[in-house]
């Protein structure tokens, strides 16, 4: 079990003053004594997550034994072994192996997940231990430690900043935040949420740039990583509606078959006066053509088949069930950064005394157009100038060395003009600090030397003599409404070769605003808008501000973009009102993993198969928690894709709707499986039923039913297993979260197939009786009457969404063409092969006879089509 983290001095201490801070965890400024932060390690323990308790894999792979349907394939292969049928045997015991095999390789997520966590946090950390600096382990770092931090740092526990110099740190994998957030000393309100809070630094995230030195105010399991690793393995992992659904029904179809067949062994012998040992072979085929013990065996590969279909589309499946579960969701719940944005910054607008320019292009690649044309070349001259940042190539794609939206300057800049970093050598920098906030850079080039400057349009404007401050503002905060990023850029010729920072405040000439997005990914939009026609529901959840929610929301397509809920929002409202306010609201901003969490389980509360995406450490208790948690493979957090039930290799959005419509392929043929097994079963069974209870002869003998279960059972429910997507698929409304697995429709199937099966093997035993054939050969014709229905059976359910009476319907698959000629050679070879036939109790059929099976194999298929085209006309 996860430990219970040590009481902190302070619950909050991003809202106290440094000072107030060091009082609280008895620290001074010079560090701890060695003596002291042993007392504390002692106390606290040590900085790292503490391993959940797991099963062995002995128990985990004994585990996937523990099923009814399972059982009954275990029972089937004592009969068949005390039979001696050792094929049959075989057969059943392989597929209980390799359905427990790769249940074990499929499954197992929650301590991987915690062990993903565990290695984000710093190995090492530089402290003050007796006034001296140190370099520690990272796991013995106590509170009350002081930290000193570079640019490039992992933080190593969740700090308290005493002093910041030009720091930012990179937050994604815990707020959402695209960009990295400025962080200084001074204290926030006590209610800020996580991403609000830049007096703090937290465990696994990253030092961007500057220095900083911290206190130490909570290691391991109490650091906001480490709560994020205890919802994790606190959260409930929900099972998918078919295979709950498939345990219940195999658990009482199972009980009442049984029942039915001890029953029946009882009239049998008591009153029906037949020998027990006939009788009791007769009800042990009963038994197995009844139970579908081949089910669980199909109904695996049909979702290992899926494992293949989707691993093309770039989804990766970490467990079966969650197949099914992706095609049955209503609702997806999608982080922002790296899901549906590319997590790279792009200078989106422009705006210069000439007027306003869109800018175009993907990523940080410097390619892309001005729109309209006009002269941006200052400015982009000083966005190349002022600038720490580098481009590169790597593996032919743009990277960023530095900050992301310096790149994204460099990346506009060439655009432009090309490479402008050739038109200056740099003298002297004022690098970015929180508290001027501005960047200066004094370069001498072809146009002599040039101070440039990029910062807040708030205090660069106001360095600037030859402009109209307010109505700059008015329009920086105009392009802030829309979700952008805003910086002013501003210019001076010099003599100095120094910068004199007091000079500045005034005599700047502006040049204009640029403004800088995440951009949403094209693919993600049209992957929205397929999603929407499904009839599925997408709903943004990011830890980004509500203004670039918002912006982002309304360009990729959901429904009323303008409606924000933040985490404080969520906060005043209770379970009851949320799950309320959740079905109309699709964009929730400010969010901690609690919200998120929180949003999931509202979600499920309405009835609704909820899939969260994500790519962050804080996306993973959600991802854990939803129907189908679907993390990001390339820009993913480790914790995030152990976490989830599929990951997408790509990280493209447009794969989760390929994802949904494959997932609702498998789910149509496990219905088909589902829909053909129970009919063909049920009829099966029925004839022998029906015999004994009327005291007639056995149209089937149990060994001939024990034959056709090997020959068809199992192959041909196999070959509805390939079957492609129909048309349609994407444009049906999700399935309800509460949908029956055995519907009035599918209920009506089985009593009709099942007649008809039974009509049809009475008929033709009736008729090979009353033309004087031998008992041997009327069974035989019964046999392979019921082998065609099965047969013809196929060909209808493959279709159970359209027409069946189509060149594309009959011509198939080439699974099912190679499936029907193997089982009609094994026919044709128990019916004429006298080997077989002595195994058996068979006997050669006439050429006219088996011609009027087959003709009674397409009356079956002629009815069954027509009431499904009349079904079809009626839901119309």
């Amino acid at each position: 079990m996860l430990e219970t983290p040590t009481p902190m001095p302070l619950t909050d201490p991003h809202s106290h003053s440094p000072e107030a801070c060091l009082t609280a965890f008895k620290a001074d400024v010079q560090g701890l004594t060695g003596a002291e932060a042993a007392r504390r390690l002692a106390q606290h323990g040590p900085n790292r997550l503490p391993e959940a308790q797991g099963r062995g894999p002995v128990l985990r792979f004994l585990s996937h034994f523990h099923n009814v349907l399972i059982y009954v394939l275990l029972g089937a292969a004592l009969v068949t072994g005390a039979l001696q049928h050792w094929v049959d045997t075989g057969v059943i015991l392989a597929v209980v192996l390799a359905n427990a095999v790769i249940g074990f390789l499929q499954e197992g997520k929650a301590e991987a997940a915690m062990a993903a966590i565990r290695e984000m946090l710093a190995p090492h950390a530089a402290v003050f231990r007796d006034g001296a600096r140190m370099t520690v382990d990272g796991a013995d770092l106590v509170p009350g430690d002081i930290v000193l931090l570079e640019a490039g740092d992992k933080v190593p526990a969740d700090l308290r900043i005493l002093e910041a110099r030009g720091l930012a740190a990179q937050e994604a994998i815990l707020t959402g935040e695209s960009v990295p957030v400025e962080k200084t000393p001074g204290a926030v309100a006590a209610d800020a949420s996580l991403g609000d809070r830049r007096s703090m630094l937290w465990s696994g995230t990253l030092v961007t740039q500057g220095t900083a030195r911290g206190l130490v105010v909570a290691t391991g399991p109490a650091t906001e990583i480490g709560r994020i690793g205890g919802l994790l393995a606190g959260v409930e992992q929900l099972t998918t509606p078919l295979v709950a659904q498939m345990d219940h029904f195999a658990r009482w179809l199972s009980f009442l078959i049984l029942l039915a067949s001890g029953l029946l062994l009882v009239w049998g012998y008591f009153v029906g006066h037949h020998d027990f040992s006939e009788m009791f072979m007769a009800v042990v085929g009963i038994a197995v053509a009844a139970i579908p013990e081949g089910l669980p065996a199909v109904m695996t590969i049909t979702l290992a088949i899926g494992v293949q279909a989707m691993a093309r589309r770039n989804a990766i499946v970490r467990r079966l069930p969650a197949i099914e579960a992706i095609g049955s969701v209503s609702v997806i719940c999608t982080d922002k950064t790296g899901t549906l944005t590319r997590n790279e910054m792009v200078v989106a607008a422009a705006e210069t005394q000439e007027g306003i320019f869109e800018i175009t292009g993907e990523g940080y690649a410097p390619e892309g157009n001005v729109t309209p044309a006009g002269n941006l070349a200052r400015l982009a001259r000083a966005a190349a100038l002022c600038n720490d940042a580098a481009l590169s190539q790597r593996d032919g794609s743009w990277v960023v060395e530095g900050d992301p939206m310096e790149g994204a300057l460099l990346a506009f800049a060439g655009k432009v003009a090309g490479d402008l970093r050739s038109d200056g050598r740099r003298l002297d920098a004022i690098p970015f600090d929180s508290r001027h906030r501005f960047m200066a850079v004094l370069t001498e080039g072809a146009e002599g030397r040039l101070t440039h400057v990029k910062g807040a349009p708030e205090r660069v404007l106001r360095m600037c003599s030859d402009v109209n401050v307010p109505e700059w503002l008015a329009r920086a905060d105009e392009m802030a409404s829309r979700g952008l990023r805003v910086l002013a850029l501003a210019e001076r010729p010099e003599t100095d070769e120094r910068i004199d920072p007091a000079a500045l405040e005034t005599g700047l000439s502006f040049l204009g605003l640029v403004g800088l997005i995440d951009p949403p990914r094209p693919e993600a939009i049209a992957a929205v808008a397929e999603c929407r026609a499904a009839g599925i529901r997408v709903k943004m959840i990011t830890g980004d501000h509500a203004g670039t929610a918002a912006a982002i929301a309304a360009q990729i397509g959901l429904e009323n973009p303008h409606r924000v809920l933040t985490g404080a929002d969520l906060d005043r409202l209770d379970d009851a009102q949320l799950a309320l306010e959740v079905a109309s609201v699709d964009i929730f901003a400010r969010t901690s993993p609690e919200h998120k969490l929180r949003l999931v389980t509202a979600l499920q509360a309405n009835g609704l198969s909820v899939a969260m995406t994500g790519d962050g450490v804080n996306d993973a208790p959600a991802l854990k928690r939803a129907d189908a948690g679907i993390a990001m493979g390339q820009k993913g957090s480790e914790a995030a894709k152990e976490a989830a039930d599929l990951v997408l290799a790509d990280d493209n959005f447009a794969s989760l709707a390929a994802a949904v419509r494959e997932g609702r392929t498998v789910y149509d043929n496990l219905k088909k499986v589902i829909s053909w097994t129970l009919p063909t079963n049920a009829g099966e069974s029925m004839t022998v039923v029906l015999a004994l209870l009327l005291g007639l002869a056995l149209p089937v003998t149990a060994v001939q039913i024990l034959w056709i279960n090997l020959i068809t059972g199992i192959t041909l429910g196999i070959a509805l297993a390939f079957e492609p997507t129909e048309v349609g698929t994407m444009a049906r409304p999700p399935r309800p979260r509460n949908a029956p697995l055995l519907s009035g429709e599918l209920v009506w199937h089985v009593a009709l197939v099942a007649l008809l099966f039974l009509a049809a093997v009475f008929g033709i035993f009736s008729y090979a009786m009353d033309r004087g054939y031998p008992l041997a050969l009327a069974q035989t014709m019964a046999m392979n009457t019921l082998v065609v229905l099965e047969i013809f059976h196929l060909f209808f359910i493959r279709n159970i969404h359209s027409t069946s009476l189509t060149w594309a319907a009959a011509r198939g698959t080439g699974i099912v063409w190679i499936v029907v000629v193997t089982i009609t050679v094994a026919q044709f070879a128990v019916t004429y092969l006298t080997p077989l036939q002595m195994l058996l109790g068979t006997r050669p059929v006439p050429l006219a006879d088996g011609l009027l099976i087959l003709a009674v194999g397409a009356a079956f298929f002629a009815i069954i089509e027509i009431e499904k085209q009349i079904r079809l006309g009626l839901r119309r």
